[in-house]
């Protein structure tokens, strides 16, 4: 065994701690592990996403209920006894269900006798009905389970969603909402929204869907962690989601909150690139404002803008969920109203075709040159919602037409709009990730554009954008569309570099520790780095990254930590070492171009001048303020001093001159969770 090799490998208790069956002492140990080693959290990370896949695999499929007699004779079977019925109990915390061993055979005992199959493939479990215009199936509704003895069937429909969450920025859904079958997608576009100024506070989340669950970054030691590596990420659907349920009176679900995605949400003013690269590097180093003995770091790429005139030929294709769930106004009539925007910004030469799916995948419009977009507003016109969701089926269609329209040196980019419910075909996430990951591969870019809310499905959608190289955002508003589909159409389109990987080697004499703020679902190996076949980020045409890292200088002690023991075998730092190397740390960046193969590499090195936070730039103090605002939603333990009252006064200071207003709405959002009253 690799004499290095964390033992906890393992140790089983780190796949229960992934599972969250660990308390108190136990946990506390297996979760300072895991923060001080990470192979040891990319493992977690991949336990838990095997995990979210089983639980999403069980979530969508019913679970008949059996009678007590059914389950003593099962029982019987397994060797068991069902436990006793328990006495009612007082109220408790909600925590995560856990299935006993004789209640999960017994369901699937129990689902396998109803001719259904719990884990292994999904297939299409409806009988087709005539198609419709389009060549879609139809579904009849599923057969119920067959009753124990004693018991009537029930209805197995799925329940009516009677509440419809209004689109903030602030855009509640209009009186008369598009339609989805309006007279034109211009007419929906024409609607005029009013904001809504009586929007009730409520307490607990405002239930947008599901997430990946994300585990805060922890400080790491610089001498035995020199290394920090993780992939870009230039999506944006995280704020949206944040800014969707704060407008409705909600604080958003702790696992929404992505920080790197709030602060990548703003533009920065880095400089240009001057060079062949296709971007800019820039490093910046100040005090921290929630840990005034800690230096903060920000790290810019900015990516070379392309005008509009000088924009590559596209070839698209609109992939639209049309199922049943995609029925609310917020959903498939902002999706009409946002690839109409879309349309609008397209040349005369550029292509579009559009594919659908619901219970089975069809293509309503062949490619088409843009010179006859009246062919395409008239296909999206025509969409409406119903049956079930044929994910899988409508992505390898898609990928399809992409090809046979290829342009080589071209935009070649399917565009996925859905809420994520797949639930026919395809439907595990492993799959569909591997089945996006293998389409990657011929050229062909992805941009999914997440709508709606309740049975949203944020998890499936981050993890198939991350493999697709693709971008990832999320529409709550027409405002939104216009932002990431007209303002922000290049960087949304043209990918500029492919596979960007960041690798952060810090200098162990000057540093004690450091965390990355954010990033946790993008962190990679440090061996990754280096490794070609690796996948990793993408950045558009105009886009800006950044990053930051909160930094202990050497001799700061970590705030709830003993001194460590001097390394008698460590080399000392001393007066000579750092004058010999004064650099902080150095920035390296990995990156291939849209058509490559093979990496190229950059390095940027960095000392520290000690800046105070005081002296800063306004973009590092408004980014700062958003991290901030970021760890008090996620009631971080690392968060410092930081509250909603200095995240409002270090973000005045970094507004500027915001000509589309976004850094002062966030000001207002952060109004808005301050006026909710917890965690802060």
């Amino acid at each position: 065994m690799n004499p290095k090799m964390n033992p906890l490998r393992d140790d089983p208790r780190l796949l229960a701690f992934a599972l969250d069956e660990l308390e108190g002492p136990e946990r506390e140990e297996i979760a300072a592990a895991v923060a001080a080693d990470p192979e040891l959290q990319a493992l977690v990370a991949e336990y838990r996403g095997t995990a979210a896949t089983l639980r999403e695999e069980l979530s969508n499929e019913p679970m008949p209920s059996l009678t007590a007699g059914q389950k003593q004779a099962l029982s019987r079977e397994i060797g068991g006894s069902p436990p006793a019925p328990a006495a009612p109990a007082a109220p408790a915390t909600p925590r995560r269900r856990r299935l006993p061993l004789w209640i999960a055979a017994a369901a699937t005992v129990a689902v396998c006798a109803g001719g259904l199959a719990i884990v292994g493939n999904s297939r299409a479990r409806f009988k087709a009905e005539p198609s419709d215009a389009y060549g879609m199936q139809r579904p009849a509704s599923p057969a119920p389970c067959p009753a124990g003895p004693g018991e009537s069937r029930k209805s197995m429909a799925p329940p009516s969603r009677s509440e419809k969450y209004a689109p903030p920025r602030p855009l509640p859904p209009p009186p008369s909402p598009p339609s989805p079958m309006a007279s034109s997608p211009a007419q929906a576009l024409a609607v005029t929204v009013s904001p809504s100024e009586n929007v009730p506070v409520q307490s607990g989340a405002l239930p947008i869907g599901s997430h990946s669950r994300i585990d805060e970054n922890g400080f790491l030691a610089a001498a035995a962690n020199p290394f920090s590596t993780f992939s870009i990420d230039v999506d944006t659907a995280s704020y949206s989601m944040i800014r969707q349920q704060l407008a409705r009176g909600y604080l958003p679900h702790v696992d929404s909150v992505r920080i790197e995605e709030m602060v990548n949400y703003f533009t920065y003013e880095y400089p240009q690139p001057d060079g062949s690269a296709p971007f800019s590097t820039t490093v910046e180093v100040a005090g921290c404002p929630w840990s005034p003995k800690h230096r903060l770091v920000r790290i810019g790429l900015k990516g070379r803008e392309i005008a509009v005139d000088k924009r590559p030929l596209s070839n698209l294709v609109f992939l639209l969920d049309v199922s049943g769930s995609m029925g609310d106004a917020d959903k498939l009539g902002y999706v009409k109203a946002s690839m109409a925007k879309l349309v609008g910004q397209l040349g005369e030469n550029d292509r579009v075709a559009i594919v659908v799916y619901a219970g089975a995948a069809g293509q309503v419009l062949p490619s088409t040159p843009c010179d006859k977009k009246r062919a395409v507003l008239d296909a999206l016109e025509r969409l409406a919602a119903g049956g079930s969701t044929a994910g899988g089926a409508g992505i390898e269609l898609a990928y399809k037409v992409a090809a046979e329209n290829f342009i080589k040196g071209g935009v070649n980019r399917v565009i996925l709009c859905t809420d994520g419910d797949f639930n026919v075909g395809v439907t595990n996430g492993n799959d569909l990730e591997r089945l996006i990951e293998e389409k990657a591969k011929s050229g062909v870019f992805l941009t999914i554009l997440g709508f709606g809310m309740g049975n949203y499905r944020d998890n499936t959608m981050e993890a198939l954008s991350n493999k697709g190289n693709g971008n990832y955002a999320y529409i709550d508003s027409l405002q939104e569309a216009e932002k990431v589909l007209v303002r922000q159409i290049s960087g949304t389109l043209v990918t500029i570099a492919k596979d960007v990987k960041i690798q952060v080697n810090f200098n162990k004499h000057l540093v004690s520790a450091y965390r990355l703020i954010g990033y946790e679902n993008r962190m990679l190996r440090k061996e990754d780095f280096n490794d070609d076949k690796k996948d990793a980020g993408e950045i558009g045409a105009g886009h800006t990254v950044t990053a930051l890292y909160e930094v202990v200088p050497a001799g700061v002690e970590l705030p709830g930590q003993a001194a460590a023991d001097d390394d008698k075998y460590s080399d000392p730092p001393s007066s000579e070492t750092t004058e010999a190397n004064p650099e902080l740390l150095t920035v390296r960046l990995r990156y291939k171009l849209p058509d490559g193969d093979k990496s190229l590499l950059l390095e940027t090195p960095v000392v520290d001048e000690g800046r105070k936070y005081s002296a800063a730039s306004g973009d590092f103090k408004f980014a700062a303020a958003v991290a901030g605002f970021g760890m008090i939603l996620r009631d971080s333990k690392l968060k410092g001093d930081s509250n909603y009252d200095a995240v409002l006064e270090l973000g005045a200071e970094g507004v500027g001159s915001d000509p589309e207003g976004y850094r002062k709405e966030f000001l207002e959002l952060v109004k808005k969770a301050r006026g909710l009253g917890r965690r802060n």
